[in-house]
């Protein structure tokens, strides 16, 4: 890694968090940890779903101490890693923090494609879209009051990137395109998801700024080159964040 930094990647769920960085870990030649897997592992042992895990830890805060814990033991390894943990960037101070954002539709279809287990499973893509909504509110939720954390904020990242449509590899691509850029966030979002009806300067620019109100992306700077993107179909477009969201 060429600026000797770990690399910590959290997200929507389903937005390909284990997927990208088990390639990113390959590509970088660096040992991959999933905070997920352990987490998931807590659960199936309970017998109870990931949310349900979720919803306990709520009243049980023995739960998080045990997997904060372990995280801030393996920050302060030293090792360089790459980390798949939702709480990951709160942890390691100095570590590339990416987040990566998918349409909650998409997301959903994924969730119900992969095998039902004890853990995790559902019956239809509605069924998959209140579920993992549910769970990622209940951590929302939690990790605020419990570290004043809030996953959603943007700003906590150097890297968002938008999976809905973007594969992998391109993905990884754009993570090491700006390992060693200046602070971000530096954003890499779908142009068929932003709103360009609020674009304040939209011509004659080619650069991109937007806005954001979670779920959603506005255009403010670069009307012009985000259509012609969408236009084109491509999947990912490079934009920075106009302002702190709201």
């Amino acid at each position: 890694m060429a600026n000797g930094r770990s690399v910590v990647i959290n997200g929507d769920l389903g937005s390909g968090k284990s997927t990208v960085s088990r390639l990113l870990a390959r590509q970088l030649g660096i040992r991959r940890i999933s905070v997920g897997d352990l987490y998931r592992e807590m659960a199936a042992r309970r017998g109870l779903t990931a949310l349900q895990l979720n919803l306990h830890a709520e009243l049980d805060d023995k739960i998080d101490h045990y997997v904060d814990r372990l995280q801030g033991d393996i920050a302060q390894s030293g090792e360089r890693l790459v980390v798949d943990s939702r709480l990951a960037w709160h942890f390691f101070r100095d570590a590339v923090k990416v987040h990566l954002i998918t349409d909650p539709v998409v997301a959903a279809r994924r969730a119900l494609g992969r095998p039902a287990s004890t853990v995790e499973s559902y019956g239809s893509v509605d069924e998959a879209l209140r579920g993992l909504a549910s769970r990622s509110e209940s951590e929302r939720v939690r990790f605020i009051e419990r570290y004043g954390a809030d996953k959603t904020r943007l700003e906590n990242y150097d890297v968002v990137c938008d999976s809905t449509r973007a594969g992998a590899d391109e993905i990884a691509a754009r993570i090491l395109e700006v390992l060693d850029a200046p602070a971000g966030p530096h954003l890499f979002i779908d142009p068929q998801r932003v709103d360009l009806s609020r674009a304040w300067e939209s011509k004659g620019t080619d650069r991109v700024r937007l806005g954001y109100e979670r779920p959603r992306f506005f255009a403010v700077e670069g009307h012009d080159a985000i259509a012609a993107a969408a236009r084109d179909g491509q999947t990912l477009i490079s934009a920075t964040l106009a302002a702190p969201q709201l």
